[in-house]
């Protein structure tokens, strides 16, 4: 069985969007898990309305772990609720992971609405993450798929990781498993980030958290101001 989590704050313009790629899926044997950090606007009257498990989250990092200790499935997939799969993702994603008895893995993804800068950085972020799947996995948790095994072994998320928590797991992970960056369709991936702190500070502020993690390790502290569902101008503590 696979199981879908979902960590969510406020995104009533984004949930529906995603529940309904996955509902077209094709795929039976799932369910969905919404991790909710108390949100105030519809996204808990959605999550109902497409039979979501709901359960009480926290930052990401929280949400994915308290959504993989309600989950029945023996395969997590972590999504961002910004994200859209695309046709034939979970069938694709399923038969690669059977087949290959994969346990912790990543796939491509497109930003959109797409201009010509969104498939640039995908591109890049593609390339890059294809790159160094070997010895140092990026994993954007938006979209990152890990078996109930790997994700025990590991205790899960590090909820101390206040940012790029993504990359932490998929490289402790790493230790322990192969890392995979399965080749589907890309995954349609909001860029609203870009939107709202500009395209150029974005990439900027992407390689100095790059060179931090390189250098120094995990982020432990709030030294690049990260706030989780920020669009609306709001902030959650642990």
């Amino acid at each position: 069985m696979l199981s879908i989590i979902i960590p969510t704050l406020n995104e009533e313009k984004y949930l529906f969007n995603l529940l309904e790629s996955i509902k077209k899926q094709g795929v039976k044997d799932y369910e969905v898990i919404v991790a909710d950090a108390g949100s105030k606007d519809q996204t808990l009257e959605i999550a109902r309305k497409y039979g979501c498990v709901i359960i009480k989250g926290g930052l990401p990092s929280k949400g994915r772990n308290e959504g993989a200790k309600a989950a029945k499935g023996d395969t997590l997939l972590f999504l961002d609720a910004d994200v859209i799969l695309p046709e034939g993702f979970l069938k694709q994603a399923l038969k690669e992971v059977a087949d290959k008895k994969i346990e912790i893995a990543t796939f491509p993804i497109l930003f959109y609405p797409t201009n010509n800068w969104d498939k640039v950085i995908s591109k890049f972020y593609n390339f890059v993450t294809w790159v160094t799947k070997d010895f140092m996995a990026h994993a954007a948790g938006g979209v990152m798929l890990a078996s109930k095994k790997i994700h025990e072994k590991i205790n899960g998320f590090n909820e101390d990781v206040i940012l790029a928590e993504d990359y932490d797991y998929a490289r402790r992970a790493h230790k322990f498993v192969k890392f995979h960056y399965i080749e589907t369709k890309p995954v349609f991936y909001s860029n609203r980030r870009f939107k709202k702190e500009g395209y150029i500070k974005s990439c900027v502020k992407y390689i100095l958290i790059e060179l931090y993690i390189l250098f120094f390790g995990p982020i432990k502290s709030d030294i690049f101001n990260y706030k989780f569902a920020h669009y609306d101008n709001k902030k959650i503590k642990k």
